[in-house]
């Protein structure tokens, strides 16, 4: 069992618990008052065993809910606000008939048509209580559980891993859109990618291929396919009709990764490029290659896990990350003429190349850049980070950057 499916059989079960300890105590409490009013009214004094009775009426009951809890969270109820309310209810009620039905078998009782109807009555009845209880704490004290669990308190330490592409034989037929089209040299350019990952190992990343793709001439841009939010991967729709095969090869690399898998479905279309996380704030590039769709539907998926999405507008580059970056203290860097609106970041620094925008966290003292640049590099450095350079000219060439390169899984 991977560390990321038993972290969250462990959030699960424990969801589980929850919601049936809180239905088995409600439950409980609810039975001994009601009957004791019942006992109060009839003149009677309400007897100790009354709780005990409860408590046994109660117990097959909590026993189903967390049975079936368990089994919705493994099926992937938490993974969605929304679903947990859904699957809370269908819990809550099935759970409540299960429970019942065991509760009847084991003390003998013969399932008649009339012993039917009382337990469908029991809905609205005595087990009233038990049912609205687990449905309520299913979506709001089963759901806490299991994000806090499965995202923060069991969530795995830092991982440095970054995957990477090998550049494609056609890779020369890359898109162009806001440059004019030149020469790229293959051989070169393989070179340049080889040291590219070596730069990202020698900072102590480990570097995972992802299956080649010859015949997709802007692969080696594998940022582009996906985006990773910590223990969640959302496989991306590219703009390009062209690049939409590319996400197949990523998405098998990010689940063998152990990843939590969603995707922008159409008619949704997003790339990678275009999401700069800063912190739990995302901004989002709408342009060429992103439309408002997959902004949308971005924002939905995200919006659980913590994240704010800021749309940003951008029609002066390829990508919002062709325009802009950030550095490990959350400043965003940016080529003023290629950037539409640099008030919407919080804090904005110019840098004096357009190849020098493009930054890669390597940690939160590094950075790498592409050699491209020396004005921006000399600009970081003097801001105290260490800079790694790399050449990446041929990639230049066709719109690409050093973040464009790899998908960095952290």
């Amino acid at each position: 069992m991977n560390s990321s499916v038993g972290r969250r059989f462990v959030a699960s079960l424990l969801a589980a618990v929850a919601v049936a300890a809180i239905a088995f105590f409600a439950a409980v409490a609810v039975i001994a008052i009601i009957t004791g009013v019942l006992l109060w009214l009839n003149g009677s004094a309400a007897e100790p065993k009354i709780l005990g009775n409860a408590v046994q009426y109660t117990e097959y009951i909590a026993l189903a809910l967390f049975v079936l809890g368990l089994i919705a969270a493994l099926l992937g109820a938490f993974e969605r606000r929304w679903v947990s309310i859904i699957s809370g209810v269908v819990v809550a009620v099935i759970g409540t008939i299960v429970g019942t039905l065991v509760l009847y078998a084991t003390n003998g009782a013969t399932l008649t048509g009339t012993a039917w109807q009382q337990m469908w009555l029991s809905l609205i009845g005595v087990n009233l209580g038990v049912w609205i209880a687990a449905a309520i704490a299913f979506p709001t004290a089963g759901y806490a559980v299991y994000v806090a669990l499965d995202r923060r308190v069991l969530a795995p330490a830092a991982r440095k891993i970054a995957l990477v592409r090998i550049p494609a034989a056609n890779l020369a037929d890359g898109l162009v859109t806001h440059i004019e089209r030149e020469a790229v040299d293959n051989e070169r350019a393989d070179k340049q990618w080889d040291d590219y990952v070596a730069a990202l190992s020698d900072a102590g990343w480990q570097t995972v291929e992802v299956a080649s793709a010859d015949k997709l001439a802007d692969s080696v841009f594998v940022e582009d396919t996906a985006i990773v939010f910590g223990d969640t991967a959302v496989i991306s729709r590219p703009g390009a009709d062209s690049r939409r095969a590319e996400t197949v090869g990523t998405e098998a690399a990010l689940r063998a990764q152990g990843l939590r898998l969603e995707r922008i479905e159409e008619p949704g279309t997003l790339d990678g490029g275009d999401v700069l996380k800063v912190g739990d704030t995302v901004y989002v590039g709408r342009g060429g290659r992103t439309n408002a769709e997959g902004i949308r539907q971005l924002r939905a998926l995200v919006a659980p896990l913590g994240y704010t999405v800021v749309a940003v507008p951008v029609t002066k580059a390829l990508h919002l990350k062709t325009a802009v970056t950030a550095l490990p203290d959350g400043t965003v860097i940016g080529y003023e003429p290629i950037v539409d609106e640099p008030r919407i970041f919080e804090r904005f620094l110019p840098v004096p190349e357009a190849h020098g925008t493009a930054v890669v966290v390597l940690d939160d003292e590094t950075v790498l850049m592409s050699s491209s640049a020396p004005g921006s590099i000399a600009l970081v450095e003097d801001l105290g980070y260490t800079v790694v350079q790399v050449d990446i000219s041929e990639f230049e060439k066709l719109e690409g950057c050093v973040t464009c390169l790899s998908i960095r899984i952290r």
